[in-house]
């Protein structure tokens, strides 16, 4: 009976107490209270009558000063949830969790002081603060993978092996090469400039990567060709077709237009002779214009010096021929690169050729 007097009198005691705490801890609530709304009061002061609906208060982003250094992550991720109108798609955007894109959204609101989403509709929008700052990030992660992919390119180290005609290694392509160089820095360049059946043979045995090829139409495919119009020339002022035997400006042994000169000749029954020899286009359409032979060559190289001979049934028909660009399996980028440009460069080639020939026309 005593123990539960005791007990009695401990329990009274202890009712009494929080009976006293009572109206101290209603009155601290009335005070914390009124202190919140004196602080919501100075920040519709601050901001107007449309305050900012940043779910932060002003008060705490004043010990928040603005960043001026915007974190690339935050910036993906605001993107993402403007674009996709949903944190939970932004998130699979951009491969993290919707918790960590809130996250980030707020951060970002709160580097920046205001809100920048809308997320009181069905979809999530950014607000005028928003709309503002979405044009600049997308140009600032534009800028950053722009700056991330020439640092990996530049460091990108190797060799491409190229094989061209001659008359392709002078003046037309350097520039295409310079400008090569300068995209890839740590990229050795090794141009080999020859014939084609001399290049068509190394690029078979791996001594090229890509290999620009004159070849008969549709002998062998490659990345992309151009047709190669070919036409038989003579010297304007020191005509050679009517001598007998006829004489002829030539490539070395083994190089397609020598071939294709002499057969149709044979085919035509008529008799030829070498007359001047030369690994060089520009040799050969020299040495025609100064009357040394008559020379298949392509109409590209036709000048004023020179007469193209319009009768194929004396001298007889080749049949067509192409340019052909050839590249290894599985090039590496710069090589993917280099055939970009060396395509480019064939476009152009074949576009002004054409305009050229048509003015001669």
């Amino acid at each position: 009976m005593e123990c539960e007097a005791v007990r009695n009198q401990i329990a009274r005691q202890r009712a009494a107490q929080r009976a006293r705490q009572r109206p101290a801890q209603r009155t601290w609530k009335r005070t914390r209270a009124k202190d919140r709304a004196k602080d919501r009061a100075k920040d519709r002061a601050k901001t107007g009558s449309n305050p900012c609906p940043n779910p932060w208060t002003h008060s705490r982003l004043e010990r928040h000063p603005l960043n001026d250094i915007l974190d690339p992550q935050l910036l993906r991720s605001f993107v993402a949830v403007a674009d996709s109108g949903s944190f939970t798609r932004a998130a699979e955007r951009v491969h993290l969790t919707q918790s960590t894109v809130s996250q980030q959204l707020r951060r970002l609101e709160e580097q920046c002081g205001c809100a920048l989403l809308d997320r009181g509709g069905r979809y999530v929008t950014p607000t005028p603060e928003g709309e503002r700052l979405l044009g600049y990030a997308r140009r600032i992660l534009q800028l950053s993978g722009e700056a991330v992919a020439l640092i990996r390119d530049s460091a990108v180290q190797g060799e491409i092996r190229l094989g061209v005609p001659e008359d392709f290694a002078a003046q037309t392509l350097t520039p295409v090469l310079a400008d090569f160089a300068d995209a890839w820095p740590g990229v050795r360049l090794e141009v080999t400039s020859g014939l084609s059946h001399e290049l068509w043979q190394g690029f078979q045995e791996g001594d090229f990567d890509l290999a620009l090829i004159k070849q008969r139409e549709g002998s062998a495919a490659g990345l992309a060709s151009w047709p190669e119009p070919l036409c038989w020339i003579d010297s304007r002022r020191r005509p050679a077709f009517g001598r007998e035997p006829v004489p002829l400006a030539v490539f070395p042994g083994g190089a397609l237009y020598r071939g294709e000169m002499t057969h149709a000749l044979e085919a035509s029954g008529r008799r030829w002779r070498i007359g001047f020899v030369s690994a060089s286009l520009a040799s050969l359409s020299s040495a025609v214009a100064d009357g040394l032979g008559i020379s298949l060559l392509p109409r590209r190289v036709v000048t004023r010096a020179h007469r193209v001979l319009d009768e194929p049934a004396l001298i007889g028909a080749v049949p067509p021929v192409e340019l052909s660009l050839h590249a290894r399996p599985e090039p590496s980028a710069p090589a993917r690169d280099m055939a970009a440009r060396l395509q480019a460069m064939c476009d152009a080639v074949m576009r002004r050729d054409q305009r050229r020939g048509q003015l001669r026309d």
